[in-house]
């Protein structure tokens, strides 16, 4: 059994060699290898439980990302995504970190805002005021709705209320903050809210119109950090030319929205592999990142003294290790089964070291040979598979797609006929 991520040529290996060495190091059994490698399929039974409708499945692939080191630990990181070089490019940035430390951790804590909107209020300032009087009784009817989160620690902790000015009257906005402790938190704070709806209406003279869950989750920040040497970048050159890649992407949002989504091709990947809800994370990353009135980057690189390249990001990240999809599909609690997390804290910080990991990779691309090298001999394959080559000559193709650096569909075509032709 291996004790570290460092695998030389893992991605040579055979799938099935993969998913052994994984089931080695994760104690899978034959049931839950089976499961992963499609052999025994996901039924429409769980589907159906799932979501409304329900006919079958999508597959995304499910790749492993090696070499990561998060808070000292060694974990493999599972990755579902369709999009190539997105699990080679996290791995490859997480082996350029591993000898410096890998990358370091933390959490602020596990607060969600629940909002209740309070339309025609007559005096609103006043209303606010008296929603701030009654919060004591506010918070015990709250955790009368969940004493099982209550009972491990959790529950609804604290409300804020503002007076926000519409086009037209204003409204009072009352914010209930719920420690969810290790579930995303969304069935437990829009219970809290839409229960609470009545007494707030009592209190304010007003009416409830939204109760529900917010996902700009502002509360529940992870950070990461990561150094990379500035020899193993490439250079004081490249370390340079990533700061300011990353400085563009601090001042345009043109260049911004590309950049943040490439640390959410690393975040959304884990996210989904968990069963989290991907549009929640999204949706609250990209609104952190306009949080002062312009969209810019989630991640921050600088040089240290030594010249060495620093890394940082503060993200919001709302995922559970319980409830949802993290138990309906069992593909899910076999990714965290691999991950070896128990907590919501430790997933999130695995997310965002892969988050930032693949930031460090496609800047690095970006500011030496660009991003297209990377993904040429991959996308060949993708373009081989779709012209009906055979798994034997997928090598040949690809290989002289790469050499002409001509990775167009009609060219994949020619040079498989060519190939056919010859045998």
């Amino acid at each position: 059994m291996t004790s570290t991520t460092r695998i030389p040529g893992f991605y040579n290996l055979a799938p099935n060699e993969r998913l052994d060495l994984i089931a080695d190091v994760s104690s899978l059994n034959q049931d839950e290898k089976k499961l992963l490698s499609g052999l025994s399929p996901l039924s429409v039974k769980i589907a159906d439980r799932m979501i409304e409708n329900a006919i079958g499945f999508i597959p995304i692939p499910l790749g492993i990302a090696v070499n990561f080191k998060i808070n000292g630990k060694d974990t493999f990181v599972p990755m579902a995504t369709e999009e190539p070089s997105v699990v080679a490019a996290a791995s490859h940035a997480a082996k350029l970190a591993h000898n410096t430390g890998g990358f370091v951790t933390s959490q602020s804590s596990s607060i969600m805002r629940g909002q209740i909107q309070v339309l025609n209020v007559p005096d609103p300032f006043h209303a606010m005021t008296c929603i701030y009087e009654n919060k004591t009784k506010i918070l015990e009817f709250c955790n009368e709705k969940d004493p099982t989160l209550v009972s491990l620690g959790g529950g609804a902790k604290d409300i804020e209320v503002n007076v926000i000015q519409s086009s037209g009257k204003p409204m009072v906005i009352l914010h209930l903050l719920v420690d969810t402790k290790d579930a995303m938190g969304a069935n437990a704070v829009n219970t809290m809210a839409e229960s609470l709806a009545p007494m707030i209406e009592s209190i304010t003279k007003g009416k409830v119109n939204l109760r529900i869950i917010s996902n700009l989750a502002d509360k529940r920040l992870v950070r990461v950090r990561a150094l990379f040497k500035k020899e193993t970048v490439g250079g004081p050159d490249v370390v340079n030319n990533i700061i300011s890649a990353y400085e563009l992407a601090e001042v345009d949002p043109y260049r911004a929205a590309t950049h943040n989504k490439g640390i959410m091709n690393g975040i959304s990947a884990v996210v989904l592999a968990t069963g989290n809800d991907t549009r929640a994370i999204e949706a609250g990353a990209h609104a952190y990142a306009a949080r002062t009135g312009r969209y810019r980057s989630l991640s921050h690189w600088e040089a240290n003294k030594e010249g060495d390249l620093v890394g940082s990001m503060e993200i919001p990240m709302a995922v559970g290790t319980i409830g949802g999809g993290t138990k309906s599909n069992p593909i899910a609690s076999l990714a965290l089964k691999i991950l070896n997390v128990h907590t919501a804290e430790e997933l999130s910080g695995v997310i965002a070291a892969t988050g930032l990991a693949q930031n460090f990779a496609g800047l690095k691309a970006l500011s030496t040979e660009g991003i297209q090298k990377g993904h040429m001999a991959l996308h060949a394959r993708n373009l081989a598979t779709m012209a009906g080559a055979e798994d034997s000559i997928i090598d040949d193709i690809v290989q002289q797609a790469v050499r002409e650096k001509d990775v167009r569909y009609d060219r994949i075509l020619e040079i498989k006929n060519t190939i056919m032709q010859g045998e």
